[in-house]
């Protein structure tokens, strides 16, 4: 399936683009989220009328992910779980509880944007974790899990 991209994606190419998915991704992902049309005349057509109007989206949309970003630099949050003498946790710590301990320490981040590269939290300790704002903007902050008394 060959689309034409309306914004940078990670991993697959930049505003623009024509690129070559599997239909499935295109189909299910790439086309419902509005992130690619595909590929014809009209479309084609379209695409260049419009490329100045997506360039200022995606400038906004970059520019937005760098003022959150530094809102999140040195942000550490504290999430009490249930766990053993020993530290293991009776379950783990995702991407969800990340983002809700986040949001209640007054920063704007969901779910999607957690990005725990080892899995779920299930021992106590310090971890870093990476959020991923923007195609090109990630920072990390630190999560510190504690046992429930």
């Amino acid at each position: 399936m060959e689309l034409i991209l309306l914004e940078k994606v990670r991993n697959l190419g930049n505003l623009g683009d024509k690129v070559k998915v599997k239909p499935g991704y295109g189909r299910n992902y790439l086309l419902p989220q509005g992130k690619a049309v595909p590929v014809n005349a009209a479309n084609l057509e379209a695409f260049e009328k419009r490329r100045a109007e997506y360039e200022a989206k995606a400038k906004d949309q970059l520019s937005g992910a760098e003022g959150r970003k530094a809102k999140l630099e040195g942000v550490s949050v504290t999430i009490a779980a249930n766990a053993s003498p020993e530290g293991k946790l009776y379950g783990s710590v995702g991407p969800r509880e990340i983002a809700e301990a986040l949001q209640a320490a007054g920063q704007d981040v969901n779910k999607g944007e957690v990005i725990q590269g080892e899995g779920p939290i299930r021992h106590t300790g310090e971890f870093d974790v990476v959020i991923s704002l923007h195609a090109d903007v990630q920072t990390q902050v630190k999560v510190i899990v504690v046992g429930e008394k």
